[in-house]
């Protein structure tokens, strides 16, 4: 009996908690759900799927309005064939401009999830990607980044796949409860389905807001096009970097000026500097 009961307690679920921030098409710029963050809630369907009874919750820190609630339904249209864990996900109410890690580490700390799921890097806002760090600190709890699977959660401890350079992985166990950051590693979010997204529900949750200091200090404004390189050195190693530098490239096309007014040579300039948009 002792060997079944120990099996029933290792396969017995977890509950993880999926923290969800709004998104920007990186072309129109119209809110979506954000890449990593959709990429984590895919992790969190993967552990569901493996291990039954583990129990999904979702946490968005901000303020409801049109454009935030489509892009955030996003999300709950994710759960088709796979559970009844996404019918609703909790909103922590702020206003825009709130500090979001003081109502996130207060909300985490009561709820006690085993397992903390986020994206590396908002869309939105900062873009530090410092949030999960500063909640690893709050809570005092380990924290994994470049996450690329879990492999399993046994007795406690869970077993993680974590991305690294050129490829390469690392096998890490750590103790629950534990934060992990996802990035582009990690599995690809399967797409939303319209009909759950729309029968989904908001659990509001009232908090007392912080304003950030930091932010309201920066001035944020649109990014502006860069200029473009005149020269692009594509080589594969250093040797042929170097040997790129070094050389003299030949000309192609161009014009030569010969016998002209400095007037007539500045002119020249400026006008190749606005062809390459250097100049504006």
């Amino acid at each position: 009996m002792q060997p079944d009961l120990q099996q029933k307690q290792q396969q017995q679920g977890i509950d993880v908690a999926v923290l969800v921030s709004i998104g920007r098409h990186p072309t129109t710029g119209r809110a979506r759900r954000a890449e990593q963050d959709a990429r984590g809630l895919e992790l969190a369907l993967a552990i569901e799927a493996e291990l039954p009874g583990t129990r999904i919750s979702m946490l968005h820190a901000g303020s409801q309005d049109d454009s935030s609630e489509a892009a955030l339904r996003g999300y709950l249209g994710m759960a088709t064939g796979v559970g009844m864990g996404l019918e609703s996900m909790t909103l922590l109410e702020q206003p825009e401009g709130s500090d979001a890690i003081p109502a996130l580490a207060k909300h985490l700390a009561a709820t006690s999830p085993q397992l903390v799921i986020t994206g590396a890097r908002a869309e939105r806002g900062e873009g530090s990607g410092l949030l999960p760090y500063a909640l690893a600190e709050h809570l005092g709890w380990p924290l994994v980044n470049s996450l690329a699977s879990v492999e399993k959660v046994e007795n406690g401890v869970v077993t993680l796949l974590q991305a690294l350079p050129r490829g390469q992985r690392r096998r890490l166990k750590v103790r629950l409860p534990a934060i992990i950051s996802v990035d582009e590693a990690a599995p690809a979010a399967r797409q939303s389905a319209f009909g759950p997204a729309r029968r989904a529900t908001f659990a509001i949750t009232p908090t007392t807001p912080e304003a950030d200091s930091e932010l309201a200090q920066w001035h944020l404004a649109p990014a502006r096009k860069r200029p473009k390189r005149l020269k692009i050195v594509k080589a594969a190693s250093a040797r042929d970097r170097f040997k790129a530098a070094a050389s003299k490239s030949e000309g192609k096309g161009g014009q030569v000026l010969t016998d002209v007014t400095p007037e007539q040579g500045a002119e020249a300039i400026y006008q190749l500097l606005k062809e390459e948009d250097v100049l504006r």
